[in-house]
């Protein structure tokens, strides 16, 4: 059974719906539109890392908020946060508007790249989307 979520294969996924894209020795950091779909309208994102700061794999480094819920967001790979959508504190909506792109949340200079392997490809993550029930 085909998703009727979007999925871009040229990235890494996580159970808890980030999305991990590698960008030179950067990996930017966003949600998926599965979790987009699941949170409804973003009213809120809250981002308390700050560039130069250390970041651990699993660690929340924000809050997103909806009109249904508010969810942490958790970084995909340990390292050195390289840079932070500013743009989302006035501007939430882009999340709904376009989360594989100028909705993106963080970027991360990962202290060891090859834990990326470790995270879901684009067909795992599906599979991992469509067991959840949706």
């Amino acid at each position: 059974m085909a998703s009727k979520y979007e999925t871009k294969t040229d990235r890494k996924y996580t159970k808890e719906h980030e999305w991990a894209l590698t960008e030179g020795d950067e990996v930017v950091v966003g949600i998926s539109a599965f979790a987009v779909d699941q949170l409804g309208d973003v009213t809120l994102v809250n981002i308390d890392v700050k560039p130069g700061q250390t970041i651990e794999e699993h660690q929340a480094f924000g809050t997103i908020e909806s009109v249904k819920t508010l969810s942490d967001l958790f970084a995909p790979v340990s390292g050195t946060v390289t840079r932070v959508n500013t743009e989302l504190e006035n501007r939430p909506e882009l999340v709904n508007e376009d989360c594989w792109g100028k909705g993106w949340m963080i970027a991360i200079k990962p202290s060891d790249p090859e834990r990326l392997s470790a995270l879901l490809d684009a067909d795992a993550y599906q599979k991992h989307v469509e067991s959840s029930g949706q």
